[in-house]
């Protein structure tokens, strides 16, 4: 199979794909050289900079990896969460893709927080989840981490208000 060359100018460069990181973990991902190569970054677990979430319960974190949740396109993020934390009931506009990283992730679906509907996936797992799917997930054996694939903006509703850790006062 051939592959079509892009030509070497400044407007085929600016078609290339582009995603943007935070801090030290990325910068663009893939763009043009003057030459045409193309520039692969890595971004490694330990220049991941963790940080509290508003929309989440306080222990949990969450991570940039690629490109910015809060603007249309790609993103790619990670969530941290000790054990015994649940996420209350709360769906996402955008359809996600999950792969656990670490421990063992709980997900339920429905409206209310329903153990008997958990299901348990070990590191490695990929959870395909449609947008606006009501939800839930528990840290119920260990601390785990999960990375979020999505098309942003990143979107997240509870259930019920009172749930929603940004309606909570200090």
């Amino acid at each position: 199979m051939s592959h079509e060359q892009a030509p070497h100018t400044s407007e085929a460069r600016e078609d290339m794909v582009r995603a943007r990181g935070t801090g030290k973990a990325l910068g663009d991902i893939y763009r043009a050289s003057g030459t045409g190569e193309a520039l692969l970054k890595a971004v490694l677990a330990e220049d991941i900079d963790w940080e509290p979430f508003p929309a989440f319960p306080a222990p949990v974190r969450l991570a940039i990896v690629v490109g910015q949740p809060d603007e249309a396109g790609m993103y790619v993020i990670r969530v941290k969460v000790p054990h015994g934390v649940k996420l209350m009931p709360h769906k996402h506009p955008e359809d996600r893709v999950y792969t656990v990283i670490s421990g063992i992730f709980y997900i339920g679906l429905g409206d209310e927080f329903d153990i008997e509907k958990l299901e348990a996936y070990p590191p490695g797992a990929v959870i395909v989840l449609p947008g606006n799917t009501a939800h839930f997930h528990w840290a119920k054996s260990s601390d785990y981490v999960t990375q979020v694939a999505a098309i942003g903006p990143l979107g997240i509703e509870y259930v019920r208000s009172n749930d929603d850790p940004r309606n909570k006062t200090p």
